[in-house]
C-alpha cells in the first residue's frame, strides 16, 4: 500500500511539473545582468533646486567650529548665516578650514542626505574678496576614512538622520552651536 501511494504522488508530481514547465512553444530567455537592477540604484526624480545666489563671504564672529577628528591638526568652521536645507533635500553651507599656520580654506558647498554626497559650488577666488564659481564640481560619494573627511562629521553629526535634513537651517545651526551632535541626541 505504501509503494502505491508513493507511486501516485510520484506521478502527480511529474504531472504537475509537466504542466508547469508546458507554456506553449515559448522557451524561457535568461535574465541579461543589463537588464537587472537593484532598488536603491534605480534612476529617482529627483531634481536639484538652482543655486544662484550666493551667500556673503563669512565673517569670523559667525563661525561656529566642529569637529573632525582629534588627530588632525587643520581648525573647521561652519558660517552659521550660510547654512540653508533645501526643498531637495540638500543641506547648504559654508565651510572654512585654517590650517596651525594661518592658511584658509573657504567653500561654499552642499551635502545630499539622501544619498551620501556632496558638491562644490564655489570657493573663495585668488584676491580673497569674493566667490569663484569656476572650482565647482559634480555630486561625489563622501569619503569617511580621511583625517580630513569633515564632510562625513557635518553629515553624521549635525546636517542628516535616515537620509534626510535633521531640521531647518535653524535647527542644525543651534545643534551646532552647543555641540549636540545626532549621537547625543539619540542617546537622550
Amino acid at each position: 500500500m505504501k509503494l502505491f501511494a508513493l507511486a501516485v504522488a510520484c506521478v502527480a508530481t511529474g504531472a504537475l511539473l509537466a504542466g508547469c514547465s508546458s507554456s506553449g512553444n515559448k522557451q524561457p530567455t535568461p535574465q541579461k545582468d543589463a537588464d537587472f537592477h537593484y532598488l536603491l540604484d534605480m534612476p529617482s526624480n529627483w531634481t536639484e533646486n538652482k543655486v544662484e545666489t550666493l551667500p556673503p563671504l563669512p565673517n569670523q564672529a559667525d563661525l561656529l567650529p566642529f569637529e573632525v577628528s582629534q588627530n588632525t591638526p587643520l581648525s573647521f568652521f561652519i558660517d552659521s548665516k550660510s547654512v540653508s536645507v533645501g526643498s531637495d533635500g540638500v543641506v547648504r553651507y559654508t565651510v572654512v578650514v585654517t590650517s596651525p599656520s594661518g592658511a584658509r580654506n573657504v567653500n561654499y558647498e552642499g551635502i545630499h542626505c539622501d544619498n551620501y554626497t556632496w558638491r562644490l559650488y564655489a570657493g573663495l577666488n585668488d584676491d580673497h574678496d569674493g566667490w569663484d564659481r569656476t572650482v565647482a564640481n559634480d555630486w561625489a560619494r563622501i569619503e569617511n576614512g580621511d583625517l580630513n573627511a569633515y564632510r562625513a562629521s557635518l553629515y553624521q553629526d549635525f546636517f542628516c538622520a535616515n537620509r534626510i535634513p535633521v531640521g531647518s537651517a535653524k535647527t542644525i545651526v543651534n545643534n551646532m552651536r552647543y555641540n549636540r551632535t545626532q549621537g547625543d541626541l539619540m542617546t537622550r
